[in-house]
């Protein structure tokens, strides 16, 4: 029998494989994993609730079905962390909001569903920036979350519960969410992996909208391959979901377990460094390129100027977007509701509840996006945004004319104090100069860890870029990279985890 503390070591393909090979049970994973949630997750901060009972019940099932002698799928008992903005049926869902705290849905997300048709043990929820309005998990009205590597930084946002989970070994997968880069963002500061897929490749039903054209979920792990494995469980077309892609799932596990970029272009676009780059943030990623060269690949410059004004176009476009989607929270239907005694109107108690339930970031973006569409300044700022969007499209098009996948740092610094950009918004926004322009364009991205940064030995990210539908490129080349990586380097996370 594996010894409890190790198995939270082990990778979630790991782990499948000891429990389908009866060296372990699905019950005995859970239960080390609630004790590593136990031991060290009140000075994280990863989770926003924990379903012990849950997990358990869900475990049991999995050992039951394979004492049965059922074939048990490729995930089939390993512990998973679900982000907070997934409905998940008889617990709580509250998007990191006091608006709907203690709300607990009468419906499983989609994504919920596939999870737990994967038997997939669903751990609890974790925190983020509320509604996923953030680049820090600061956001949260339950409190900031630390990251692992340093409990004094921020573990990246919006999904920082989720990439904590994974970099303090509290769980092996984890599902986040990716707007303008927050599955991506947190991995990089945390030495893990997250993947943006194209969007419309993994179903929206029952993930509480922020921005309805950006908004993507997807799978968050420790390496390529358990990442890939979990996209695959998630992925595929959902008649409830209007956006959702009617299209075969790329073949992403089999390209993690065949990584290579022998022959391939890879582009790296000049307008992802310059200013505002941490030293060590660039030297790591120009090592990574050089690595990839070394491995046949063929590198290739790209010009992608609209890629400048990405950002400019994104805080119109997602602010617009959400200030339609959170005008549902209105304290009639449900969630809090402040202020109904009697004697006042409804109007005032939707106003006194919004007041008390939105936080400072929801209402920036709100005020911002009402007036972004209001009469008179629609086609000035909302309009010209989106057709910065459709340059930026263009520029990703011509771009993959020439090459098969792009490489970028995946945030321009490691992960900065937390508190240290709570009052500059614009320098919040910053963190997401890299990965924003892919949620504009719909394409499919990656974030792997590249190394520590000299200055700070905090993790860096590399971002590769892919076309829609073509997320398989993602795991071939992120599975080269990672394996040459360790190779040559040590894998970060896993050589050097953090101390807890």
């Amino acid at each position: 029998m594996t010894d409890m503390a190790d198995l939270i070591k082990l990778t979630a393909a790991e782990i499948a494989a000891k429990i389908a090979a009866g060296e372990v049970t699905a019950v005995e994973v859970t239960e080390a994993h609630l004790a590593r949630i136990e031991a060290v997750d009140e000075k994280v901060h990863a989770f926003l609730h924990v379903d012990r009972e849950g997990a358990l019940a869900q475990a049991r099932a999995v050992d039951e079905k394979r004492a049965r002698g059922e074939k048990l799928g490729p995930l089939a008992g390993v512990p998973l962390a679900l982000k907070d903005i997934f409905t998940t049926e008889g617990i709580p869902t509250t998007v990191g909001s006091k608006i709907l705290e203690g709300w607990i849905p009468p419906y499983d997300a989609t994504l919920t569903k596939k999870l737990k048709a994967a038997d997939v043990v669903i751990l609890g929820k974790t925190n983020m920036d509320e509604f996923a309005m953030g680049s820090s998990t600061e956001n949260s009205a339950y409190g900031p979350t630390g990251n692992p590597w340093d409990l004094t930084k921020i573990p990246g946002g919006s999904g920082g519960g989720s990439s904590a989970a994974l970099a303090s070994y509290e769980a092996p997968l984890a599902i986040g969410t990716d707007t303008g880069g927050s599955i991506r963002q947190p991995a990089s500061v945390t030495g893990t992996v997250g993947v943006k897929p194209t969007y419309g490749g993994v179903s929206r039903y029952g993930m509480v909208a922020f921005s309805s054209s950006l908004d993507q979920g997807g799978p968050c792990a420790r390496t390529v391959l358990d990442a890939a494995l979990l996209h695959e469980a998630i992925a595929g077309h959902d008649p409830l979901d209007s956006t959702s892609i009617d299209a075969p799932v790329p073949a992403v596990v089999e390209a993690a377990r065949n990584g290579s970029v022998e022959g391939m272009r890879v582009g790296v676009v000049k307008q992802f460094r310059g200013e505002g780059y941490q030293a060590g943030v660039i030297q790591r990623f120009d090592e990574s390129v050089a690595l990839m060269k070394e491995l046949g690949a063929e590198i290739v410059e790209l010009d992608c100027p609209s890629f400048d004004l990405a950002l400019s176009a994104y805080y119109l476009i997602a602010p617009s977007e959400c200030s339609s989607n959170l005008a549902r929270f209105d304290a009639m239907r449900y969630g809090l509701r402040v202020g109904d005694d009697g004697t006042r109107s409804a109007e005032d108690v939707t106003a006194l509840t919004r007041e008390a339930g939105f936080g400072d970031e929801v209402k920036r973006r709100i005020i911002l996006g009402t007036y972004a569409l209001s009469s008179g300044y629609y086609d000035a700022y909302y309009g010209s945004a989106q057709k910065v969007r459709t340059l930026i499209t263009r520029d990703f098009e011509k771009a993959f004319e020439k090459v098969d996948v792009i490489v970028s740092p995946t945030t321009p610094t490691t992960a900065f104090p937390i508190g240290e950009r709570a009052d500059d918004p614009m320098a919040m926004y910053l963190a997401d100069l890299c990965t924003i322009p892919t949620n504009l364009a719909g394409n499919a991205a990656m974030s792997l860890p590249c190394g520590l940064a000299p200055e700070d030995g905090m993790p860096v990210g590399l971002q590769i870029i892919a076309p829609a539908m073509a997320d398989d490129r993602l795991y071939k080349v992120g599975a080269a990279v990672e394996a040459a990586f360790t190779a040559k380097w040590g894998h970060p996370l896993l050589e050097e985890a953090p101390a807890l």
